[in-house]
């Protein structure tokens, strides 16, 4: 759904130089997933929903899974566990090559999507899949153990309903274990156990719990020969790096310390340092640390002090010798160089993009700053600002408000913004000022409490914070033009748009949402439940949170935008609230693109034809210039 993944597969022998094609009298692009077992020998993949192992010296092919249908999968994902926990490649060969351990995933009982596609010919055709939505029926999910030359599969048994807990995370933590996290329903446990493979003991080693929701972790990376792992938690109120005993699950805080680790980076195991992504003092910007292994600190930054600014990402080598070094910020495209660590001296550049970065220079580009609003009961909110070319403070601008506004982003980030940043630019080149605002319950490194206080509070919290931002402003920056205040966002941030205008019409001028959620009981499952609790227990967070609940109150003009093949956030969501709208008298504008999923991308002249609506609405309905 999100990536292709099907294809055809080719080995080439490095020595005979002969390539030969993998799943021999299967159809052209079935296959998925192709991967080496570890002594080369030997390729899986999956095709039709099994997984199969091809000799790639004999020829053989081996059928490891013979259930695999519409609803069932194996070594590979349903919906939900691709969108909300990224798992597309579903096997895992153990070290040693004789065994795979997979999710199978069960989609029966699950409630059915269909997806209308009106221009394929003179009759429509239908695209169903499988989509659980807000407190309906889940998919089945379990582990199993095959020997990677064929037999019966080992299944891992748990206590609980397959179907209300989820597996975010499985891999083999040595030749005779598995490693894996199983989380309930609502997402406010998660257990890590160890499995015996041969006798299929199961065994919990740690477990997370959290009153709101608890994040998965990626697979842990094992040290000291296995007998520890670096785990991420916030358990005491910050999320922090831990070395965890595999015997027992004890911890060790090895980033003590008033501030959030983003992200482990790598290790150098020899020398004894952990890597991590932070930034203590300011939430918009990321660098690199360090750590020592033992424990008791002190952090140490290695991103060098000339780097005072930007988001500087990481890709560090096995070994903890060497990093690709990425950064880029505000207005800077990203540069990339090779560095030693731990000194970071630099090996190597990569040329930049010298192209781009000679057309940046020529646009006509305003005063950008980055600053903190207090809107107050001591909440204090990242915010950015592009001024136009020319700005005069003693006239009166329109101001946009990009906004995300949700748990699972920020936009307020010293970073590189690449297609929005550049349409921001031009509308200031016309002279609108453009802002953007992070409300409590985004994804900033400032804290549980920051990031959890929005539990079954979406879409209530979040525009009260954004509201009292736009009331600072105004009190504040004597420039801003208090009738000429809009906002725009995608996704998520569609929806704290809709939020924005319905429930503060006195504020907001005109509102412009792309792929929104209208009812938040039309998301999926995971994502929904996790934030906003089971539909049971937060009936009332829902319909308060919901924006077609609040669309009775619109006074301004609203451009409403999505993707009829939309198959994350469903083009039934634009239904609902045009609905609603009609039905309460109320006027909007509505642009539908045919088949186009939730990027809104795909087809000849796409993205022009969208950021030139928006344009054009923003021109119409918020005029640009000062006065």
């Amino acid at each position: 759904w999100r990536y292709h993944t099907k294809g055809d597969y080719y080995v080439l022998d490095l020595e005979t130089r002969k390539l030969r094609k993998l799943g021999k009298g299967m159809p052209p692009s079935s296959l998925m997933f192709a991967k080496f077992s570890p002594d080369g020998k030997r390729a899986a993949y999956v095709h039709g929903n099994d997984l199969y192992v091809e000799d790639l010296e004999r020829g053989g092919v081996t059928r490891l899974t013979g259930d695999g249908s519409a609803d069932v999968s194996n070594g590979t994902s349903d919906w939900v566990y691709e969108e909300e926990f990224g798992l597309r490649d579903g096997y895992r060969w153990s070290p040693d090559g004789l065994w795979i351990a997979y999710w199978r995933i069960d989609t029966t009982g699950v409630g059915t999507f269909y997806l209308v596609n009106n221009t394929a010919g003179n009759y429509q055709k239908l695209k169903a899949f499988k989509y659980p939505k807000v407190g309906t029926t889940n998919p089945s999910c379990r582990i199993g153990i095959v020997s990677s030359s064929g037999g019966e599969t080992k299944w891992i048994g748990f206590e609980g309903s397959d179907r209300d807990h989820y597996i975010p995370r499985m891999d083999w933590a040595g030749p005779g274990e598995i490693v894996l996290q199983r989380m309930d329903r609502r997402q406010q446990e998660d257990r890590l156990f160890l499995v015996d493979r041969s006798t299929g003991k199961v065994r919990q080693v740690l477990v997370e719990r959290d009153s709101c929701w608890v994040d998965f972790q990626d697979s842990p990376r094992f040290l000291s020969g296995g007998t520890k792992f670096l785990w991420l938690s916030e358990r005491d109120g910050r999320r922090r790096l831990y070395l965890a005993s595999v015997k027992d699950g004890s911890l060790v805080n090895l980033t003590p310390g008033e501030f959030d680790v983003v992200s482990q980076a790598g290790v150098d195991e020899r020398d004894g340092w952990v890597y991590f992504i932070a930034s203590p003092k300011d939430a918009s910007r990321r660098f690199l640390y360090k750590a020592p292994l033992k424990g008791g600190g002190p952090c140490e930054r290695v991103t060098p002090p000339s780097f005072e600014r930007g988001t500087h990402a990481y890709r560090i080598s096995p070994e903890g010798k060497w990093a690709l070094h990425t950064w880029s910020s505000f207005g800077v495209p990203p540069r990339t160089e090779l560095v030693r660590l731990p000194g970071h001296e630099t090996a190597w550049r990569m040329d930049p993009d010298r192209g781009l970065e000679e057309r940046l220079g020529r646009l006509r580009r305003g005063k950008v700053e980055f600053f903190k609003i207090d809107i107050g009961v001591g909440v204090l909110l990242d915010a950015w600002c592009m001024k136009p070319p020319g700005f005069d403070p003693s006239r009166r601008y329109p101001v946009l408000f990009y906004v995300y506004g949700e748990p699972a982003g920020q936009t307020v980030r010293d970073a590189w913004g690449g297609t929005y940043y550049l349409w921001h630019l031009m509308l200031t080149q016309k002279g609108y000022v453009v802002m953007s605002v992070d409300n409590r319950g985004t994804k900033a490194p400032k804290g549980r409490a920051w990031r959890k206080c929005v539990y079954r509070k979406v879409g209530i919290l979040p525009p009260e914070d954004q509201a009292a931002a736009v009331r600072r402003i105004l009190a504040t920056r004597p420039w801003v033009d208090p009738g000429r205040i809009g906002i725009w966002g995608w996704s998520g941030g569609g929806s704290m748009s809709l939020d924005a205008i319905f429930r503060h019409p006195e504020i907001y001028r005109m509102a412009m949402a792309i792929a929104f959620v209208a009812d938040q009981r039309d998301y999926d499952t995971v994502y929904q439940e996790r934030y906003m609790g089971l539909l049971q227990d937060n009936p009332e967070g829902y319909r308060l949170g919901s924006p077609v609940t609040w669309a009775h109150q619109l006074r301004g003009d609203l451009l409403l935008v999505s993707g009829t093949g939309d198959d994350n956030v469903h083009y039934q969501n634009m239904e609902v609230l045009v609905n609603r709208l009609i039905e309460t008298g109320r006027s909007f504008t509505m642009t539908a693109y045919p088949n186009r999923s939730h990027g809104i991308y795909e087809g000849r002249g796409t993205r022009r034809h969208l950021f030139g609506l928006l344009t054009r609405f923003l021109e119409e309905h918020l005029p640009a210039g000062p006065r």
